[in-house]
């Protein structure tokens, strides 16, 4: 399980940086907001840069808009608590310092609450 997790995550970082021709950017006080888009129109992604990093919430979608994962960055760094929606499961990724500290998965019998 948490070598799925760490691929699930790698994919997820590797998609922020993929060329993509489908994208806006505007620029909100000291940080950029970048929106990526399917080419059906809908979001694949937003979140927001700081100094040309990636910093605070990125959120994922798939294809029909409805949301997979959301992680959270600190000037480049990956931190604080990641989520994945996969079919009948949340789980939860803890990163400290770059580094995965702790995985969690809850079944949907025990999900009771989950912040949109």
């Amino acid at each position: 399980m948490r070598t799925m997790m760490i691929i699930a995550a790698c994919l997820f970082s590797g998609m922020l940086f993929a060329q993509e021709s489908n994208v806006d950017y505007f620029k909100k006080g000291d940080l950029v907001k970048g929106i990526f888009y399917y080419d059906n129109g809908v979001i694949q992604q937003e979140g927001t840069y700081k100094d040309g990093k990636l910093h605070g919430q990125w959120i994922a979608y798939d294809r029909d808009g409805k949301k997979n994962a959301v992680a959270y960055y600190h000037e480049g760094q990956k931190t604080g608590k990641w989520f994945f929606w996969q079919e009948n499961k949340l789980v939860e990724v803890d990163y400290d310092y770059n580094k995965i500290a702790q995985v969690t998965t809850y079944k949907n019998e025990s999900i009771y609450a989950i912040e949109e």
